[in-house]
């Protein structure tokens, strides 16, 4: 269970039970998923107590593939049943606990939304001609330009849940393409870089955010 970050009133609130990925061969360590951290940002944001239960995904148990017949997580249990999907999940968790409210406008958020396919199919590209690398960069330049002038966060001075989408995405993105790629995210795109350090050096991101190791041995399977 994870200590709550927002400053709420939520003593009284029953923990919620949240199924995650576990770290490939360390059953209790924290896996690499970023939906699952997704959810947990939400669930750390809101000050919402939680009791997490690490799932081995490459060797799913019966119990879990009762909980989740598709075998897929994040998946919490609300009102006695268990909930996939990382969308469906943070809907209901805002709707449940509006308090500390992470609402994203909805002209906003969209924002960085090609950023991840764009960087998975740049990490899984063999052909440097592809266009891949381009095409991830100029997702990165837009976002870049955004922030330039709506930032710090993507809905101005207050983090909202675009933010918590795009921080564990971000993660991997940069983890990723630096071991498998030696690629680093442009250093003149100033206001990006300024908004992972942001997004990155908060405690509910260091609370949910599975180690560096763990990150590059997840998308090894991917990558085979």
């Amino acid at each position: 269970m994870a200590s709550a970050t927002a400053d709420t009133a939520t003593t009284a609130v029953q923990p919620i039970e949240i199924l995650v990925k576990a770290a490939s061969g360390e059953p209790d360590r924290l896996g690499d998923c970023p939906f699952s951290q997704r959810v947990l940002l939400t669930l750390e944001e809101k000050g919402i107590p939680y009791n997490a239960k690490y799932v081995d995904t490459a060797n799913k148990p019966d119990w879990f593939l009762e909980a989740n017949p598709e075998g897929k997580v994040p998946v919490i249990k609300y009102e006695g049943k268990w909930v996939a999907d990382s969308d469906v999940i943070t809907k209901i968790l805002e709707e449940t606990y509006p308090q500390s409210s992470l609402v994203t406008p909805e002209d906003k958020a969209s924002i960085g939304s090609k950023i991840f396919s764009s960087f998975v199919k740049f990490l899984k590209s063999k052909d440097p001609s592809d266009g891949s690398e381009e095409a991830l960069v100029e997702e990165l330049k837009t976002l870049n330009e955004y922030l330039k002038t709506n930032g710090p966060f993507i809905n101005g001075d207050k983090i909202s849940a675009v933010d918590l989408s795009l921080a564990p995405k971000l993660y991997h993105l940069k983890v990723a393409l630096a071991h498998y790629k030696n690629w680093s995210i442009p250093e003149d795109l100033t206001n990006l870089q300024n908004y992972i350090k942001l997004v990155h050096s908060r405690e509910s991101f260091e609370n949910t955010k599975a180690p560096e190791y763990v990150v590059i041995k997840g998308w090894s399977t991917h990558l085979a």
